[in-house]
């Protein structure tokens, strides 16, 4: 039985402001970031662990937060964006929750986060280009999301009613 909703995408497709909002809605649901968790429990931005740690050992705490989010109930989480890249990670998301796979184009990616300076990944050679690489090694399993939601051109708002219809209809 799936009793949670994983939201996955790539930064800057509006995971955190959407789940933030669909806890709004749903009331019975509680709402965590993975990557603020991991923030919270290390005391380090994500930035920071990349650098003094690297990428293996940020990915190493994602997936224990995941397994301890993904066996709770009644749970909305947001989760990094190369998070579903993991086979273990994926399997057990999906599993457990209904995944919803918030897609943007790499253009509006760009948009939304062009000032921000935390992205461990957008570090060098931030670009509409690079945005694109990533995604594209990432679409196939992005794809394999139960629900996609094009967030392009829309409002959090919006977002979330066509994640309720969905979640209903499904």
């Amino acid at each position: 039985m799936k009793s949670n909703i994983v939201l996955i995408g790539m930064m800057g497709s509006g995971k955190s402001t959407v789940g933030r909002e669909l806890s709004r809605q749903l009331p019975d649901f509680n709402y965590t970031d993975i990557d603020a968790e991991i923030e919270k429990s290390t005391q380090k931005k994500i930035s920071e662990i990349f650098l003094r740690h690297g990428e293996p050992f940020f990915r190493m705490l994602e997936k224990e937060k995941i397994k301890k989010f993904c066996k709770e109930n009644n749970y909305i989480i947001s989760a990094g964006g190369g998070a579903f890249e993991n086979e273990e990670n994926r399997k057990l998301m999906l599993e457990t929750s209904h995944v919803i796979y918030l897609k943007a184009t790499p253009e509006a990616i760009y948009e939304r986060i062009k000032q921000e300076n935390h992205r461990p990944l957008l570090k060098k050679n931030f670009s509409v280009e690079k945005i694109t690489s990533i995604m594209q090694l990432r679409e196939k399993n992005y794809e394999k999301a139960d629900i996609t939601i094009d967030t392009t051109g829309k409002t959090p708002q919006d977002i979330v009613k066509e994640i309720l219809g969905a979640l209903n209809n499904g």
